[in-house]
């Protein structure tokens, strides 16, 4: 069994940038066997007793492609600070200008409070105002959106509202949401992504429905189609905005954007600004509230380490062995490639872990029931691309392991944060491998 051991650096202090310190994870005794049939020593300093990560890179580069990161940016083992600020909201959920049904619904879904940016936010959506909302992942930012807009559409039937997301999954959690809250009250949707048939859809939107939540490559082809007149929607809602960007939607984006009318109210809510957002903000946006209440890149409720393999060690005994202890009860691991995600899903089943795939090129419908499966503890381990990176709300992950390094900082951020949302608390690994 592979033991937990004391950090090389003091109790309490953080790493510093650009100075690692030795992983928590050490390697066996000698000679110990591994599950996987051979030996694994992985965190293990070198000679002298300095820990290593390979061979110093100049290249901005990483092996693999994608930006070098430091390794010491995946590290952060000191525990949340007792004395951290709570955060006391302006308003409670009582206090909003909306129905008191809503209010109800709101009451019987358990928010007790609004979170930051809901607090944030709220108030702006319902003057009608254009909204940048940056928060980090699981702080609530679905609820930020979806509760001023359903108090809208409820006193203006006349009110429809275009959500773009960037994954069929996060449409899909999204629909479930506006549903969840508005059981009764006669507020109708659809949900729009690709990978299912378009028939069902465009049976739907010959209804009247105040929500249509869709992904950017769909919704343009409904509009080309002429199923989806974009001069009925007066609000549009881009979450996970960024992402969209990073998968190569900005002419779906801006295709969409250009076809609705004016004046309209746009929000944009994510978890980072880029500058590529901020040129499409000053297109788009009108006057639009910044409300930012991110405070850091990483939840504080997710301990951080990495695990440093070692030449000649297989990657994937190392996972296994790690998978079997008792702690890793729910675990998103993230590799790089559609074929590396399937193939290492596979291996795992083979060596009888529950284990999914999720990722490009599955069907929808594959695509949902590894999803459920794995929400529903069916499967201790889902394998998956960063599709599941952006967005998606799993109860209870306690560990995200970067099997593969994301392409960049950013992309690090939105894999770690499917743990520790909320009040909980996870952790995150992520293998270095050594070049010698």
């Amino acid at each position: 069994m592979y033991q937990r051991t004391q950090s090389s650096a003091p109790s309490g202090r953080p790493s510093r940038e650009g100075r690692p310190q030795q992983s928590r994870f050490s390697s066996p005794r000698p000679g110990s066997p591994s599950r996987g049939g051979q030996g694994s020593r992985f965190g293990a300093p070198r000679s002298g007793g300095a820990p290593r990560y390979g061979a110093p890179q100049r290249s901005k580069k990483q092996r693999g492609g994608g930006e070098y990161i430091d390794p010491s940016r995946f590290i952060n083992t000191t525990p949340p600070s007792q004395t951290e600020e709570v955060f006391v909201p302006v308003h409670a959920f009582s206090d909003f200008v909306i129905s008191p049904e809503l209010k109800q619904a709101i009451a019987a879904r358990g928010y007790s409070k609004p979170t930051p940016i809901q607090d944030g936010s709220i108030p702006y959506v319902l003057q009608g105002k254009d909204i940048i909302g940056i928060a980090n992942t699981g702080t609530g930012k679905t609820g930020a959106f979806l509760i001023p807009l359903i108090d809208k559409v409820r006193k203006s039937r006349h009110e429809q509202v275009l959500i773009i997301v960037p994954t069929r999954e996060l449409a899909i959690q999204i629909e479930d949401e506006l549903r969840a809250i508005t059981k009764g009250l006669k507020i109708y949707s659809v949900c729009a992504v690709g990978g299912v048939s378009i028939s069902p859809q465009l049976r739907a939107l010959r209804q009247k429905n105040e929500f249509v939540i869709g992904t950017p490559g769909r919704l343009k082809d409904l509009v080309e189609r002429r199923a989806l007149n974009l001069k009925d929607y007066a609000t549009i809602v881009l979450d996970e905005a960024d992402r969209m960007l990073d998968m190569g939607f900005i002419d779906d984006m801006r295709y969409i954007m250009e076809r609705m009318p004016t004046p309209r109210q746009t929000l944009f809510f994510s978890a980072t600004l880029s500058p590529d957002i901020e040129r499409l903000v000053g297109q788009f946006l009108t006057d639009p509230v910044r409300v930012m209440v991110k405070k850091r890149d990483t939840s504080k409720n997710v301990h951080q380490d990495v695990v440093r393999i070692a030449p000649g060690i297989d990657k994937v005994d190392v996972l296994h062995d790690l998978i079997g202890h008792p702690d890793f009860a729910k675990v998103l691991v993230f590799g790089r490639t559609k074929h590396g995600v399937e193939k290492l899903a596979g291996i795992l089943g083979k060596r009888g872990i529950r284990a999914e795939s999720i990722h490009g090129n599955k069907s929808h419908g594959q695509r949902q029931r590894a999803l459920q499966n794995f929400k529903q503890n069916r499967a201790q381990v889902l394998v998956a691309t960063d599709v599941a990176a952006r967005g998606l709300d799993i109860p209870a992950v306690t560990h995200v392991i970067n099997f593969d390094l994301p392409n960049t900082y950013d992309d690090y951020v939105h894999r770690i944060g499917r743990t520790g949302r909320a009040d909980m608390s996870g952790k995150a690994l992520t293998f270095i491998e050594s070049r010698n």
